[in-house]
């Protein structure tokens, strides 16, 4: 664990929602292209909703390196993988089937498992294991990115208000048959997972975001589950929301520049 405090989140709100999207374009581009000169490959998480719709920007461009790329899910739904609920799906029909990815570098959730939950995130666990040295090397696997969004809850992946999953501090991957909004069994990254990521970049745009932005940001002792992502030292949160979405917040934001 970090002796340092965790690092302020970085706030940058922008004037349209297509600025916002290349913006992130852009910024993903330059984490993948530090981590693939370092080591020669690039670990992401991403999350659903509305989130792979806004990943828009990387379609055509030609400085993704789609074939370093390691794919994993923030979190998943307990459906078959052509199920309109599964996040896979719709990162499938909103990017994957745009871009020049290898299929096998998109890691999805083992659908033999569907009726065992726990046999499901085991799994998936394995997968991390396999892609993050062994699990006894390390306490937890270090993402170089992970995406996520925010429900008007505060829930992000599916890490719902309230719920016992919030405080689980041990596994990698947890697992819920009793979600909030349906469908109600998932499996979903635990916050010391996204914790330990070196960046993480919440997209949040319209607003409907609004209030709940504020209530994340501005008052964080609130301890939505949001509110709770705060990446240990050296790693970084970030923000990138657009206007309407920004428009009742008072922390300040920070002009974007790479």
């Amino acid at each position: 664990m970090s002796h340092y405090p965790p690092n302020p989140p970085v706030l940058h709100s922008f004037p349209s929602s297509d600025l916002l999207m290349s913006s992130l374009a852009s910024f993903i581009v330059k984490v993948q292209k530090e981590s693939i000169d370092k080591k020669g490959r690039f670990t992401i998480a991403i999350s659903g909703g509305s989130l792979p719709k806004q990943l828009n920007g990387l379609v055509g461009n030609p400085a993704v390196k789609w074939d370093h790329w390691q794919v994993f899910y923030a979190d998943e739904r307990v459906v078959p993988l052509s199920d309109p609920d599964s996040n896979h799906l719709l990162c499938t029909n909103e990017l994957f089937n745009k871009v020049p990815i290898p299929k096998e570098n998109i890691h999805t959730i083992d659908v033999s498992h569907l009726n065992d939950l726990e046999e499901l995130s085991d799994a998936y666990e394995k997968e991390l294991i396999k892609e993050f040295a062994q699990k006894d090397s390390a306490r937890f696997p270090v993402f170089d990115l992970i995406l996520l969004g925010m429900g008007p809850d505060g829930h992000t992946a599916s890490l719902f208000p309230g719920h016992d999953l919030l405080a689980d501090e041990d596994r990698w991957v947890a697992y819920l048959d009793d979600s909030p909004k349906p469908p109600p069994k998932r499996i979903t990254l635990t916050f010391p997972v996204i914790n330990h990521a070196a960046r993480v970049v919440f997209v949040a745009a319209g607003a409907g975001k609004a209030d709940i932005l504020s209530k994340v940001l501005d008052k964080p002792e609130e301890g939505l589950p949001a509110s709770r992502v705060r990446p240990v030292h050296p790693g970084q949160l970030f923000w990138f929301v657009d206007q309407a979405a920004a428009a009742k917040l008072q922390i300040p934001s920070s002009e974007f520049r790479l």
